[in-house]
């Protein structure tokens, strides 16, 4: 068990990182940003003055050399996170990895086993396990509120890339692990191995609305292979069915929801905030032959604090979880594992999709011990 000081913690990535990771961290009691690092220097040391961060780094193993540095959070655009995350753990740093965590399973695999190797606590940025409403959803299912679960349905439908006009970029090529599979299908795979188990199989078909967005300097159009919609199909290793419908180019009422269906009850989560996707969701749930009415969400689930981005205070929670793995020198949930089982279920959609058909999906505990 480690003494229960402030952590010293670099940030890399400066996108989500400044949104989130940089607000994040220095509101937290226990961590410090000591260390920030851009490819281009220049923006790394405008990004540390702007934060009152005291180092600003252009190479990565200047920031890994540092003692104040202990841990290490990644926020990077996807393509970029394998080999930063291995050189990480490699120099022994704790990770906070956003997701989704690489471009493919073997990738996610080996760092989940070099995290191991190293003795590091290694978290995945699944935030939705730490919204309030979700929290509650999670107890009600556990405490079997809807009896045996007959029919899952979930749709997450965004307009975030809807506007055709919004200018081609890294999340418009699939090799750079652009896409809506890998944004939001990410935490899809995540909270439903989570909320209801492990998956036994799955059938997808991906779709391109806008296959074509201006380059951000001349203007011109450029083919964009990545996804914008995803429909899925799968069967839990309970038997129970469920429908997942993803897309970041649609303008719905009601933009994420779940509805669990069973011989006892009812169940819903929903949100129609469409600006802040941690906040504003409801439980709502009916015995059969009663009407659906809200649940109140208790409160010692609700966020002690709320921000102005409200990503940040699910954030908060996940960064309390990683700490308390620190100090105590045990793995949290979730860990690299639980990143390598939503990467292994986008690489089986992928399968499925490409070659139109249902794909098997191994035991995760097997899976991770295959060479």
């Amino acid at each position: 068990m480690t003494n229960q000081g402030v952590i010293g913690i670099a940030i890399i990535g400066t996108g989500f990182g400044q949104k989130v990771h940089i607000p994040g961290f220095q509101a937290h009691h226990r961590t410090k940003v000591v260390a920030v690092y851009h490819r281009d220097i220049n923006k790394a040391k405008q990004i540390a003055t702007a934060n009152q961060i005291p180092h600003s780094c252009d190479n990565l193993d200047d920031i890994l050399n540092l003692p104040e540095v202990q841990a290490v959070s990644i926020s990077t655009p996807p393509f970029l996170h394998y080999e930063i995350a291995k050189q990480v753990l490699a120099a022994g740093k704790h990770l906070l990895l956003e997701k989704p965590v690489t471009l493919n399973v073997k990738e996610a695999k080996e760092l989940y086993q070099l995290a191991q190797q190293k003795g590091v606590i290694a978290t995945v940025d699944f935030e939705f396990r730490y919204v309030p409403g979700w929290q509650l959803f999670s107890q009600l299912l556990s405490q079997e509120y809807v009896g045996k679960k007959r029919l899952i349905k979930i749709d997450w439908l965004g307009a975030s890339r809807a506007d055709a006009t919004r200018p081609w970029n890294w999340y418009s090529q699939q090799s750079q692990g652009g896409g809506v599979l890998g944004s939001l299908g990410s935490h899809a795979f995540d909270y439903i191995n989570w909320l209801f188990g492990a998956v036994n199989k799955l059938s997808a078909h991906f779709t391109t609305a806008i296959p074509q967005r201006p380059d951000p300097q001349t203007g011109e159009l450029k083919v964009v292979d990545s996804d914008d919609t995803c429909m899925l199909m799968l069967e839990l290793a309970d038997g129970t069915p469920c429908q997942v419908s993803i897309s970041a180019v649609v303008h719905a009422p009601r933009p994420h929801s779940l509805e669990v269906y069973g011989d006892a009850g009812t169940l819903i989560l929903e949100s129609e905030n469409q600006k802040d996707y941690i906040h504003g969701f409801r439980v709502k749930g009916s015995k059969i032959g009663q009407p659906v009415a809200e649940i109140e969400i208790p409160q010692h689930l609700l966020f002690p604090k709320n921000y102005s981005d409200g990503r940040i205070s699910a954030f908060l929670r996940v960064v309390d979880q990683w700490i308390q793995g620190i100090d105590q020198g045990e793995a949290v949930i979730p860990s690299l594992k639980e990143g390598v089982y939503s990467q292994l279920l986008m690489d089986l959609a992928t399968e499925s999709h490409h070659n139109f058909r249902w794909v098997d999906v191994p035991n995760l505990e097997d899976f991770i011990l295959i060479p």
